[in-house]
């Protein structure tokens, strides 16, 4: 006995995976449960490492571009047209918006603060646009405005994870890993869950805002980056050829091979394609990301500066990786927390330069998307984890040199286009001064259900089995609907 529990304790410290433990264990459980999986285990590691579902019908939408402006772009000077808010400008905040609320910051009763810059309406749609952005005016008419998003959480980790998760805990499958776990990829030269981000900053949730949760970690997200390499050593070390690249791979993969064969554990099938994967990406990814191959118009077009990290970049890049079908393209944005703490935290400061930023690229995209016929299988999605209040923020209850608004859970605007969506509607809307979702009110789950459904996927059979349940991006614990209004 003792010589067992040596062998025992040798290999749970090796592998440390329940299905080992099951195989070494006495009284003939491994051989009961082993023979009860012998269906689904993988045998060979020529096996896939994780499959996807397929689709439950047609799909609308091959792909999803989600440009996701991390802090949350204020509503009420980009979308959310206000006249009433601007009448109100600099009085004492009703008592009724005060009670029974918690605020980020403001402290004690705040001044309202009316719109600060100009709206026009635009196109045939008559959409409502802000003179921020005045090239995206142009296109307006190719969105469909969501006026009525509304979330439960106010601080921007719990947010950004609801909303790219469907829950505010960290742990759970992001929609770009669902994505892949229900469709897969297209394209076996590219990771097909690709993550760009621009403004100095990752989002405040971290990489798990594209992780892969419960998944296995096949699915997740692969940051790339639109400045040197796209992805960390994937070219060659000085003096290693790639034969030798080859050969070492090789060995490698019969190592994990062996492994494998050990342990029965899927995630090392997960490895072995992995370094595939790196292999063939160290020439399709560097074709791939190469701004300097699209024309000096087109450049242009978009602001992009090949060989810096930008919005602009990541943008044309977006649009590189849709036409090479990868499947999922996360963009985020870093720098939208207008709270009027310093001028970069300003509506009359750093909210412009991100206007700026922004308006040229997101516009260029459009346009080429749809020029190029990529627009109507491609769901593009743009916004922020929420929205900000019609009070100026006065933290401490002093009013602060520069002008910015409090983090608003209960109204944000968000668009799509593309994909299924029907171009030149509003959908939803706020109370009179842009407080709180009044009309169609639409929730993180509601928009992820609608999202799967323009791909092809049934939101409630999209499941994963966790912590015995069969977990779900559209959450299990709610009744998420389909925004039937918005198809088209």
């Amino acid at each position: 006995m003792s010589d067992f529990r040596s062998e025992l304790c040798h290999r749970w410290s090796q592998f440390e995976t329940r299905r080992h433990f099951l195989r070494g264990c006495s009284m003939g459980l491994a051989g009961m449960w082993l023979g009860g999986q012998s269906t689904s285990m993988p045998t060979s590691v020529a096996a896939e490492p994780a499959h996807h579902t397929g689709p439950h019908f047609p799909p609308r939408a091959k792909r999803v571009i989600f440009l996701h402006m991390a802090g949350g772009p204020s509503q009420l000077e980009l979308f959310d047209h206000k006249p009433e808010l601007e009448k109100l400008d600099g009085k004492d905040c009703p008592a009724s918006f005060l009670e029974g609320r918690r605020f980020a910051f403001i402290q004690g009763v705040p001044k309202m603060l009316g719109p600060q810059f100009p709206f026009q309406q635009c196109g045939d749609s008559g959409a409502w646009v802000s003179d921020r952005l005045p090239m995206f005016q142009s296109v307006a008419d190719k969105a469909c405005f969501i006026h009525s998003m509304q979330t439960t959480q106010f601080n921007h980790g719990p947010a950004q994870l609801l909303l790219h998760t469907g829950n505010q805990n960290l742990g759970h499958a992001s929609f770009g890993s669902w994505t892949m776990y229900g469709l897969g990829s297209e394209n076996e030269n590219l990771p097909g869950f690709i993550v760009l981000v621009s403004g100095g900053k990752t989002p405040s949730a971290g990489k798990s805002v594209w992780g892969s949760g419960y998944l296995p970690s096949v699915f997740q997200g692969v940051q790339c980056r639109s400045q040197g390499d796209p992805v960390l050593y994937l070219s060659n070390p000085d003096n290693i050829s790639r034969a030798q690249r080859r050969r070492s791979l090789d060995t490698l993969q019969r190592l994990n091979e062996r492994t494998f064969q050990e342990t029965g554990d899927p995630e090392v099938l997960t490895r072995i394609s992995q370094y595939e994967m790196a292999f063939r990406m160290q020439t399709h990814a560097t074709e791939a990301f190469d701004l300097g191959l699209e024309t000096q118009e087109v450049q242009t077009e978009y602001g992009a500066e090949p060989g810096k990290e930008s919005f602009a970049n990541n943008c044309l890049l977006a649009r590189r990786l849709a036409e090479r079908d990868v499947r999922f393209i996360q963009l985020f944005h870093w720098g939208w927390d207008a709270h009027g703490a310093s001028q970069s935290e300003a509506l009359n400061g750093g909210f412009n330069d991100r206007c700026r930023e922004i308006d040229r690229p997101i516009t260029a995209l459009i346009k080429d998307l749809d020029r190029r016929g990529l627009l109507d299988d491609t769901l593009l999605v743009w916004g922020g984890e929420f929205g900000r209040t019609p009070m100026r923020e006065n933290r401490g209850g002093r009013e602060m040199r520069f002008v910015g608004r409090d983090h608003n859970p209960s109204a944000f605007t968000m668009w799509l286009a593309g994909g299924g969506i029907r171009p030149g509607t509003s959908w939803g809307a706020t109370d009179e001064l842009g407080y709180r979702s009044v009309e169609n009110v639409v929730t993180p789950h509601d928009l992820h259900a609608t999202l799967l459904q323009r791909l092809g996927l049934d939101h409630t059979r999209l499941t994963y089995p966790y912590l015995g349940l069969p977990q779900r991006l559209s959450t299990i614990t709610q009744s998420p609907k389909i925004i039937d209004g918005i198809l088209a």
